[in-house]
């Protein structure tokens, strides 16, 4: 694993929710310098930390180490930008999509 690119990916995440790495490292409940540590290369993490920084950055461990995969802060934003340009009758159009698709995805689970 690319010990760089695993550390980019973490600033990224954490960038995307907009939260200090001191903020972040207390949420996960370890000392306030322990993301600042792991993103500047002077302390590596566990499997299990790992996942606690997935779960908190809601992204799965997959969707860290995919690089085409971005935030679901920024696809949200893409949306809702694309959303507001659409007309009264696409909007009702995509929004009855949506709650079709996630009737389909709650019927799965």
């Amino acid at each position: 694993m690319d010990e760089e690119f695993f550390r980019d990916r973490l600033r990224f995440f954490r960038n995307q929710k907009k939260i200090s790495a001191r903020e972040m490292s207390l949420a996960l409940g370890q000392n306030e310098t322990f993301i600042n540590k792991i993103e500047t290369g002077r302390s590596s993490t566990t499997i299990s930390s790992f996942l606690n920084i997935c779960d908190y950055l809601c992204v799965s461990p997959s969707d860290f180490f995919n690089a085409e995969v971005k935030s679901s802060t920024e696809d949200a934003r893409e949306m809702t930008r694309l959303f507001r340009r659409l007309s009264p009758r696409q909007s009702k159009y995509v929004l009855e999509l949506l709650r079709d698709l996630a009737e389909c995805t709650k019927k799965r689970t």
